[in-house]
């Protein structure tokens, strides 16, 4: 099978963002609460550090697990890897993960501002900078015949839908509003001419959108 570029549990609140305004080395989500916008991934048994029984088996833990499923590497904003703007001027800081990042990949960090590259346990996160395909083509490579995923933050994966370079994508929509922030949609309906689309309820008024090409 050909190799896919993918984009799993991207939540966004009912307006349409995925983070708040005032990002910060405290809040990495700005404004919004990540137990708000992602609740509906801490409840399921596999999410990674769950300590507590009774997770659910159900939809939600299924999309969880296929986060990982055969992903050979990942492509993130810089944004998402941390707070800093502009010139790296603290190369000691590495990410939000501590030493053993959840990627356990290659990382593409999309960056105007070049910075050596890292290996924190199983993960090596490089700094890339260029347009969405070149970007593509050099973790495609990287991924050794598996997919991609597009890990966000929401303006880089729209960046990605916008190119039509993504395959799939699942959008986890929480019954919040933000008001302001990194916006992936102001509806779901913009991506619907190039898209099958599937809407799926979850509990607490979650609502799952599930996006693939034909």
């Amino acid at each position: 099978m050909a190799q896919q570029v993918r984009a799993h549990n991207i939540a966004v609140s009912r307006d349409g963002y995925a983070a708040g305004e005032g990002q910060s080395l405290e809040r990495p989500f700005g404004h919004a609460d990540p137990r708000q916008l992602m609740s509906w991934a801490f409840e399921a048994e596999s999410f990674p550090g769950r300590d507590e029984p009774g997770g659910s088996r159900g939809f939600a833990d299924l999309l969880v697990r296929e986060f990982h499923r055969n992903v050979g590497a990942e492509i993130m904003g810089r944004n998402k890897f941390g707070p800093q703007r502009g010139p790296w001027t603290d190369e000691e800081w590495q990410g939000w993960w501590g030493d053993e990042p959840p990627f356990r990949t290659p990382v593409f960090v999309m960056t105007h501002h070049p910075r050596p590259s890292f290996t924190l346990s199983d993960t090596t996160f490089h700094f890339v900078s260029g347009e969405p395909a070149e970007v593509l083509e050099q973790a495609l490579a990287a991924a050794d015949g598996k997919d991609v995923r597009i890990g966000g933050g929401a303006q880089t994966l729209r960046q990605f839908l916008d190119a039509g370079l993504v395959d799939t994508l699942h959008v986890a929509v929480a019954p919040l509003e933000l008001g302001a922030g990194s916006r992936l949609w102001e509806s779901p309906d913009e991506l619907e001419d190039r898209f099958r689309h599937d809407v799926v309820p979850g509990p607490h008024e979650m609502v799952h959108h599930l996006f693939w090409r034909e």
